[in-house]
């Protein structure tokens, strides 16, 4: 039975509005590239070009599906959606017509939206016809609605959600949330900025619009940004000032050790599980969880509710890096930005950052503090570099000047050094390269400066 005319827009339903859209954007583009001055014209209008080619597979599989659908249902050829398609169906032709016919006839795409992009590529390597300004070449290069852009710009809203906001002295700005969309970020933004720094590259072989860009990168933004160009100056603000932040929250927390740029975005999450800062906002306590100041019975700090099941919180199954909780303790898991004994010189390092910063709060059991040491020391033990050689420095360090007093609250700062004997000298043995062994050394000179 053929379907009321008066029912066949409603059966259309969404794709009706693509189709309509769709008819908008290829009369625009057949009198654009039917005209004789045609670079010219599609130079003006790149981001009409490019909705074009991104949307073009969405429309041939809808008219195909329609057509189907159509045949089948017995819908009337007077319909108005009938009437649609055809319009559809021939402004698609004479707009593949018009553009082949401006591309050489060697190496011709086979599809329409094909077809497009190699237009846009013929069209900005041809440049301008009669020079143009900097700023101008810019938006001519990087239309607003440029894949790379759109991502780029996404990790920027993410970036200038957690980094705009002021944050108190010593606490991590963003939670363990946070933490996982910055995980996402990251790596976007760097894929994305490099697609876009050589897209200009390639375009503009003279440098001049990257190097105009490039110079006003660090700049704040000063208004909201609308063009392509803004918005590129826009990510490369606030991508800026993130690794200059986190760079930052990293050396307080994690020295002498220094993680690659690789290896950031898995240890933001570890970091705030470790601290405490999960979604139900509560505050972290110094020195990280479980070091200094176990709760009072029956209670259980945030970062204790993260299991290995819990995505929601920072467990291993929904951030990367982050583990479970061992003994009282968030343990860094081994992933594909660093190994097991990557992981157990971040845990390390994060221990003696944590003790050497901060003061013991309410009662505080030492030994589980030296087993924790001692365990991440044994994690890390196989491990070389520069990184290594720092780590073993501190705790040289700390056994010649071992600290004094029956509760050693910053057990690694030279604040309560005391003057060397040769005895301790001696215990400090430079030639002592396993991390394991240095801690014992350490909590054992520890122990004797009591």
């Amino acid at each position: 039975m053929a379907t009321h005319p008066d029912n066949l827009r409603a059966r259309l339903e969404d794709r009706a509005d693509l189709l309509e859209a769709t008819r908008l954007r290829y009369r625009a583009l057949r009198g654009m590239l039917a005209a004789f001055f045609w670079k010219e014209r599609v130079r003006s209008q790149f981001e009409l070009l490019l909705e074009v080619a991104r949307t073009q597979p969405e429309v041939d599989a809808t008219l195909a599906a329609l057509k189907r659908r159509a045949a089948a249902e017995g819908w009337p050829a007077s319909a108005a959606p009938m009437k649609l398609m055809r319009e559809v169906e021939r402004l698609r032709e004479d707009v593949r017509r018009v553009a082949f016919k401006r591309l050489p006839a060697e190496g011709r795409p086979a599809t329409l939206g094909e077809a497009l992009l190699k237009l846009e590529e013929t069209v900005l390597e041809a440049g301008p016809l009669l020079g143009r300004h900097i700023w101008a070449r810019a938006v001519e290069l990087l239309p607003r609605n440029l894949p790379e852009l759109r991502a780029a710009c996404a990790a920027a809203e993410v970036f200038e959600h957690v980094f705009k906001r002021p944050a108190p002295e010593g606490v991590l700005p963003f939670t363990v949330e946070e933490a996982e969309a910055l995980q996402r970020a990251l790596p976007l933004a760097e894929t994305a900025l490099a697609a876009l720094w050589q897209r200009l590259e390639h375009f503009d072989t003279r440098g001049q619009v990257k190097g105009f860009l490039l110079a006003r990168a660090s700049r704040a933004p000063q208004r909201v940004p609308r063009s392509g160009p803004e918005l590129l100056l826009h990510v490369a603000f606030w991508r800026g000032v993130a690794w200059a932040r986190l760079r930052a929250l990293l050396e307080e927390r994690l020295a002498p050790v220094v993680p690659a740029d690789a290896e950031v975005p898995a240890l933001l999450a570890w970091l705030a599980a470790r601290e405490g800062r999960s979604e139900c906002g509560a505050e972290p306590r110094m020195g990280g969880p479980g070091l200094f100041a176990p709760e009072a019975p029956g209670t259980q700090p945030p970062t204790r509710r993260l299991r290995g099941d819990d995505s929601r919180t920072g467990g291993s199954v929904g951030l990367r890096g982050v583990g479970v909780e061992v003994a009282g303790e968030v343990r860094l898991l081994a992933c594909e930005a660093f190994g097991e004994g990557r992981a157990g010189l971040f845990e390390l390092a994060a221990q003696l950052a944590a003790l050497s910063r901060e003061r013991p709060v309410g009662t505080w059991d030492e030994e589980t503090a030296w087993a924790r040491l001692w365990n991440a020391a044994q994690r890390a033990r196989d491990e070389q570099g520069e990184d290594v050689e720092r780590l073993r420095d501190a705790l040289r360090l700390f056994i010649l000047l071992r600290g004094q007093g029956q509760t050693p609250a910053r057990l690694f700062s030279p604040e309560r050094a005391r003057v060397p004997t040769a005895e301790i000298g001696a215990d400090a043995g430079s030639a002592v390269k396993d991390l394991p062994a240095l801690v014992h050394a350490a909590r054992a000179a520890a122990w004797r400066g009591r």
